[in-house]
């Protein structure tokens, strides 16, 4: 199960979406993508998040996006 990988809790990081177990907020491993940085990269700054994590919240936005049903839900006119 890829879910299991985010935490979602009022009391951790005001509810900001994070890795399971971490302060590290989700957000930043898009951040470190956008900015051309490599998942290595995000690993070496952010050693609380497992490679396994970080490519399951990978895995999450690709299945969010190629999945149909979620698609026309959100994005369909």
């Amino acid at each position: 199960m890829l879910y299991h990988q985010v935490s979602i809790d009022p009391e951790i990081m005001s509810g900001t979406p994070v890795f399971a177990g971490t302060r590290v907020p989700v957000q930043n491993l898009f951040d470190y993508i956008k900015g051309g940085e490599t998942l290595l990269e995000f690993l070496d700054d952010f050693p609380s998040v497992s490679k396994a994590a970080a490519i399951a919240v990978l895995e999450m936005a690709k299945h969010t996006l190629i999945t149909e049903k979620l698609l026309n839900e959100n994005f369909a006119r």
